[in-house]
């Protein structure tokens, strides 16, 4: 029996769209919907994945027919709980799935972080990207020292980022006005430091590589914090991941080092304990425990030493921030779920659900635990809501404007055309930008008679 109904799907990065994609594999006479609130369509992939890894961004590409052949629709600029609200939604749709990521930033919890010249990487991996919510953050980046808190590939993009040369970055879509401040407030020292030692640090060994390819920075590695092989208890995974690791850092080690002018230090069995501040509510420093692992706990060891440096970004994680009309599980800090299901009907996948983890393909398992759910719940029953046709008349009577596939289409094009040479794109970092950008075209259009439906 075939399955049919209509599915929306709030949020269009990789774990929404997989679900999509499951769902119309698997059904597909079910419509689907996909929501965003920018205009932009892929989520992190655009906004969260490094400039300068251009491959990783390419997986754009497997989701590109979901919406241009595939018979997904794309609605962005919809805001859940400004435009039209979750209990909306449900009324008109057969199925919800929450794919809303962890936009929010866990905190260090110690004196000082509120100085200015503290930033979570969601805000500073989201401004150098052209993320709208950050376009405007103009971060202090007064050099020459900068600390980059956390041992995860966050933290390595961040450091790599501050190190790039004007020439490294020229191929890259790091917005312009973050490639501006970087190139103009040049750092000498970045610390990246970690609680723990180099075995237990979450980096991938393709990540931790890229340290030693930048070409005016080198990285520096204390030989002593280093061992010469994992723990012997330490889970086989694991164990194989920090075995790589672990050659990889010997080798910064055992290298000669160059006369460049950019130093990444990679401190391990470090933790913060204050940023410092110069008395005019700046950061002026970063006062630093050293700690040591004992039978896997990280215990102080009372021993402290300052850093000297004017900014403070922190990669310690990242949790879901409240969405309007659904709880949020504090503890976990994701969308209060059981596995996936927050009820029948309204699921929850990717990292809203189960926190982030894992590279982007890592979302695949509950996308298709979600897209179970889904179907499961379709399953015998007739469709109850007016799907899409519904919400566009919503929206149409509230004022608001979506924004389609081909809309993105354009903004897309644009920011390839404007791109100077080399570069991928230069993106527009303001969703008034892109609207006007949209609004030129229809004008065009209908100026020379041709009829513009969304």
């Amino acid at each position: 029996m075939s399955v049919t109904g209509s599915v929306c799907i709030i949020g269009s990065g990789p774990a929404g769209l997989y679900c999509a994609d499951e769902i119309k594999r698997l059904a597909p006479e079910v419509a689907v919907d996909v929501l965003d609130r920018l205009p932009t369509p892929y989520g992190l992939v655009r906004g969260g994945v490094a400039p300068d890894h251009q491959k990783t961004k390419q997986v754009i590409r497997q989701f590109e027919p979901l919406f241009s052949k595939g018979g997904v629709r794309f609605l962005g600029n919809v805001t859940v709980g400004r435009d039209v609200d979750i209990t909306e939604l449900r009324r008109l749709y057969d199925v919800v799935v929450i794919a809303v990521g962890a936009a929010g930033d866990r905190k260090l919890g110690v004196k000082g972080e509120d100085l200015a010249g503290v930033y979570g990487s969601a805000a500073f991996v989201g401004w150098y990207n052209g993320h709208p919510d950050f376009a405007d953050l103009a971060p202090r980046i007064p050099g020459p020292g900068v600390a980059v808190i956390g041992n995860g590939n966050v933290a390595l993009d961040v450091a790599r980022i501050l190190a790039l040369t004007p020439e490294e970055a020229h191929d890259t879509d790091l917005a312009r006005p973050a490639a501006s401040v970087i190139e103009r407030h040049p750092v000498t020292d970045i610390y990246v430091l970690g609680r723990r030692g180099p075995a237990q640090a979450a980096f991938t060994a393709a990540e931790l590589r890229e340290m030693g390819e930048l070409a005016q920075a080198d990285p520096i590695i204390e030989p002593h914090l280093l061992p010469e092989h994992p723990p012997e208890d330490m889970e086989p995974r694991a164990a194989r991941v920090a075995r790589r690791n672990l050659e990889i850092l010997h080798g910064f080690v055992q290298r000669p080092r160059r006369d460049v002018p950019v130093r990444v230090h990679m401190l391990f069995h470090r933790a913060p304990r204050a940023v410092l501040g110069d008395g005019h509510g700046n950061v002026a420093g970063l006062l630093v425990e050293h700690t040591k692992l004992v039978n896997g706990q990280v215990l102080s060891t009372g021993v402290t030493e300052s850093l000297k440096v004017g900014t403070v970004v922190t990669c310690i994680g990242y949790k879901a921030v409240p969405f309007p009309g659904l709880p949020l599980d504090e503890r976990r800090g994701v969308i209060a779920n059981t596995d996936g299901v927050v009820e029948p009907g309204l699921y929850v996948v990717g990292w809203a659900r189960h926190g982030p983890r894992g590279v982007i393909t890592a979302n695949r398992a509950s996308a298709r635990e979600a897209a179970g759910h889904a179907l499961e719940h379709l399953s015998g029953k007739t469709a109850h809501g007016s799907g899409g046709a519904g919400l566009e008349k919503i929206l149409a009577a509230r004022g608001y404007r979506h924004v389609c596939y081909d809309d993105w289409c354009r903004i897309d094009a644009a920011e390839r055309a404007r791109a100077h040479d080399g570069a991928p794109r230069e993106k527009f970092i303001h969703v008034s930008d892109m609207l006007a950008l949209l609004e030129e075209n229809r004008r065009h259009l209908e100026a020379a008679g041709v009829k513009v439906t969304d």
